[in-house]
């Protein structure tokens, strides 16, 4: 999955960190909309209202079964044989619909571009499952850039974040070296911590009180990522 980037210019330095790593939703692509669209699709199969764009943004950040959990308990409507229920209506209409509104944030591809310009390798830690990051990866173009993908079920069940163990395995199939991760939800920073990287909280993602979560830094737009991690101290 390495691509080596043909637009490296002269005068283009190298940066502090040998690997950069990226979470997806709400970080790399603003996927909100059809997250929604699934959540309210699966809800109104079994009778129960939608919720609006803003609270399942809320609800996303540790998996696709967290997911369905907070917007039924949200409902006062969480049971064993709900989740059971409504689990599966979400899996099966979001995985045929796992790429009708998603983008890229605005930046986000030239950004990539600059970093491997200067040599630094890209990755993906996610908590969204392969089922349903890997295709919506290829469907924007977008799996060439990165040297390694981890996703929710990758290692096995329970791997997610803000456990330490999916980072480091990005970080070791993706070749090692020093590491920055980018995300928006406490999962993100928390894992990066525990891995012992450095971590950015971007602005732009699902959670919007990113300087209360603790990052080293924060990010506004992607156009001023590679020179926030220029001057990175140390």
């Amino acid at each position: 999955m390495t691509q080596t980037s043909s637009v490296a210019a002269a005068g283009e330095s190298a940066l502090p960190f040998e690997l950069v790593g990226f979470d997806l939703d709400g970080t790399l692509v603003d996927s909100a909309q059809d997250l929604a669209d699934a959540v309210n699709h699966a809800l109104g199969e079994v009778n129960l209202p939608p919720h609006s764009l803003e609270d399942v943004k809320r609800f996303v950040g540790k998996g696709t079964r967290v997911l369905i959990e907070r917007a039924l308990r949200a409902d006062d409507a969480l049971t064993d044989e709900a989740l059971a229920r409504v689990l599966p209506l979400f899996s099966d209409y979001y995985a045929r619909h796992v790429c009708v509104h998603t983008q890229p944030y605005p930046g986000m591809v030239d950004a990539l571009a600059a970093l491997k310009a200067r040599g630094v390798r890209l990755a993906v830690c996610t908590n969204k499952t392969e089922r349903f990051t890997l295709p919506l990866l290829d469907t924007l173009n977008l799996t060439h850039w990165f040297d390694a993908i981890v996703c929710g079920d990758t290692l096995g069940e329970g791997m997610l974040k803000p456990r330490p163990e999916p980072l480091q395995a990005m970080i070791e199939r993706a070749g090692g070296g020093r590491c920055v991760f980018l995300g928006d939800t406490s999962n993100d920073v928390e894992a990066a911590r525990a891995a012992g990287v450095a971590c950015v909280a971007v602005r732009f993602g699902f959670v919007d009180e990113a300087d209360s979560l603790g990052a080293d830094a924060t990010l506004a737009h992607f156009d001023d990522l590679v020179p926030l991690l220029a001057g990175w101290p140390g």
